[in-house]
């Protein structure tokens, strides 16, 4: 079986291009014991992970975010199979994941992955798009249930394949995002907005703007370029059960925007809520929401502010907003831990730790990652302290769950093979 070009892999993994072949040499290789010998329709596909720099929660209330993909990707050694029948085996996993196209109506809801790959293929339809059937072995290194999407970066993996089997590549990448925010909105009544899957589609670091639909450009920017290391720290705990943590931060925002005249934040200004503030407050089913929309107005200002900082060549300014950034989700947001579970507070502790470390190097700053309530935490440090500082967090956190990692300026892509 023809494998992925050398200058492929270079070009998406850089100086980690050997350690890629085999992860792809043994997808492909398992595709042929799984599915029969290879017949030359094999093809070979990646979708990276993600980090949010800046702009937590603000997507699913028209807001402003810089995000990036990164080093971690999910991949895949796919061909079509002539069939209605979607059949993926996962690296991990003992069940494959099989869904008859032609039978969407039939898959049920808020079960596996099956959902998913479902609400994908019913998207695909209503934006006009065109499904089949595929066989494929797929491998993943992202972090599954802990705020640097695997799920996204899966969905975008399978938009990927669909659109080189069955599409031509005609389908762009905020299509790609609107079929896994579809997926997860009614396949698993999960109130997603598009920030993940973006950031997965698309690659590099991307500023984005849901003001008016998606909109989004790509910024010239890397933590390479500060001499830092971009750290995600595994606290240990999944979130995978926490999607009505997650769906209540969009509906307390959205019913304070409600009561300022707005169907999201993103049609009403700070100053209107804090005229009306103590007539809202009494309105709200408490004061979170009130937070909650104060973090959303000053978050889209550090985005703003951010996106200015770049243009003027200020890159190190990021540092001040990302510590900014994290201090509004930890006091404001209030989604590093489970309010109906106080005592588990694995991300607080993390958090501890780091700015206690940071204080006595004089460097580096962190934050909750991603969705919160448990999961990751970001980290960045100057190159020269990652060493010491992955050495102190170590016997906190383990070994296995500390990931030094950067960004990767390919999104969700088909891999050209030999």
């Amino acid at each position: 079986m023809a494998l992925p070009k050398e200058a492929e892999l270079k070009k998406i993994y850089g100086e980690k291009a050997p350690e890629a072949r085999i992860r792809y040499e043994a997808v492909a290789g398992r595709l042929s014991e799984s599915f029969g010998a290879a017949d030359g329709r094999e093809e070979f596909f990646s979708a990276p992970g993600r980090t949010e720099i800046i702009g937590n929660h603000t997507d699913h209330n028209g807001g402003r975010i810089l995000a990036a993909s990164i080093t971690m990707d999910t991949i895949a050694c796919a061909r079509p199979n002539g069939s209605s029948v979607i059949t993926i085996l996962s690296e991990g996993y003992d069940r494959p994941i099989s869904v008859d196209t032609a039978k969407l109506d039939e898959v049920p809801h808020k079960v596996d992955s099956n959902s998913l790959v479902a609400g994908i293929c019913e998207a695909a339809l209503s934006f006009g798009y065109r499904i089949g059937g595929f066989d494929a072995c797929v491998s993943t290194q992202v972090i599954s249930s802990a705020g640097v999407s695997s799920s996204a970066s899966f969905e975008m993996l399978v938009c990927s394949i669909l659109n080189h089997f069955f599409n031509g590549g005609t389908i762009d990448y905020a299509h790609y995002a609107r079929m896994g925010q579809y997926a997860e909105n009614h396949y698993w009544d999960k109130a997603s907005g598009l920030m993940d899957q973006m950031a997965c589609a698309v690659g590099g670091t991307i500023l984005l703007d849901f003001s008016n639909g998606v909109q989004f450009r790509k910024v010239d920017f890397s933590f390479d370029r500060l001499g830092c290391d971009l750290i995600i720290i595994n606290t240990g705990k999944g979130h995978a059960d926490l999607s009505a943590e997650y769906s209540s931060i969009p509906n307390e925002m959205r019913e304070v925007a409600a009561e300022l005249g707005g169907r999201n934040l993103c049609e009403t200004e700070e100053q209107q809520l804090i005229d009306r503030l103590p007539a809202i407050r009494e309105k709200v089913a408490d004061d979170r929401a009130i937070l909650r929309a104060l973090h959303y107005y000053e978050e889209c200002a550090r985005v703003d502010e951010a996106e200015k900082a770049l243009a003027e060549g200020r890159s190190e300014k990021l540092l001040d907003i990302i510590r900014d950034s994290g201090n509004s989700s930890w006091k404001w947001l209030q989604n590093c831990y489970v309010i109906s579970d106080p005592k588990e507070q694995s991300i607080p502790i993390a958090l501890a730790l780091a700015e206690i470390y940071m204080k006595k190097i004089g460097a580096g700053v962190c934050r909750i990652h991603g969705g919160g309530f448990a999961g990751v935490v970001m980290c960045v440090l100057p190159k020269k302290e990652t060493a010491g500082f992955v050495n102190y967090m170590t016997p906190f956190m383990g070994e296995k769950n500390i990931y030094v990692m950067g960004i990767r300026q390919a999104g969700a892509v088909h891999v050209e093979k030999d």
